[in-house]
């Protein structure tokens, strides 16, 4: 059995903070066909096929195309869960943070667990040999980050969410299956919903939400980075060495 992902919409109208995160969400079943196995090397010699992820020299290599974008997100959503995992089991969260920020950071932090365990469960059942392909769990490193800090917490917190939509935005391009699209798509119009959120915690009732650092004036569209723009600031948090000679 393959994995399905079902997007389910909530009614638009809701306009409270956390009906606004929820307007969109994941939910993972184990039935029917999301991600096709395919390569994009069709040559039949004995040339390695770069677009599988899996250990080179030693090192594991995040492939490219349509895989390698794939693993690319996982190893981001990764990060982003494991941090928010970190945020709402600190000792001082019910303390340090209001009603309304202990909301949306526990929201944040079941869609990013959602969001890692559906790029998992897709690419393992994927990959053609998941036990060698699939991009293993992945270890971080916050350094002198005080996660009983309000200030230090939600300012991670919004460089991590503006770095996730700039690497979907950026990553689309290489993007070659039309489902794959549209999943990434949905997924990312998620991140830019948790970015406007913590945004406008840092900031209440000002235009940060959508602040001219990250949407480009002349064109009213989000940042969009390559990711060997994206995994250099990842690399900062995490600890585990891979690759990406393949993706650009």
């Amino acid at each position: 059995m393959k994995n399905e992902v079902k997007i389910h919409e909530v009614d638009p109208s809701l306009n409270s903070r956390r009906s606004f995160l929820k307007l969109s969400g994941l939910t993972l079943v184990t039935t029917g066909l999301v991600l096709a196995g395919c390569s994009d090397n069709d040559n039949d010699n004995d040339m390695p096929d770069t677009s599988l992820p899996g250990i080179r020299n030693g090192v594991f290599d995040l492939g490219s195309g349509d895989f390698g974008v794939l693993t690319y997100a996982y190893a981001l959503e990764q990060l982003e869960a494991d941090f928010y995992t970190k945020v709402v089991n600190a000792s001082s969260f019910n303390t340090v943070f209001s009603s309304l920020e202990r909301e949306v950071l526990t929201d944040l932090y079941h869609h990013e667990v959602v969001h890692r365990d559906f790029f998992k469960a897709a690419l393992n059942g994927a990959l053609p040999d998941p036990s060698s392909q699939l991009l293993p769990s992945l270890a971080f490193n916050y350094g002198s980050l005080n996660f009983n800090s309000r200030t230090e917490v939600l300012a991670t917190a919004k460089a991590l969410e503006d770095t996730g939509v700039a690497a979907y935005n950026g990553a689309g391009k290489l993007i070659k299956t039309a489902d794959y699209l549209l999943l990434a798509g949905k997924i990312v119009s998620v991140e830019a919903r948790h970015a406007s959120a913590i945004r406008s915690l840092i900031n209440p009732n000002s235009k940060d939400f959508a602040g001219d650092d990250i949407v480009n004036m002349s064109t009213g569209l989000d940042d969009a980075k390559d990711p060997s723009k994206i995994l250099p600031i990842a690399a900062g948090f995490i600890t585990t060495k891979f690759t990406a000679k393949y993706l650009p």
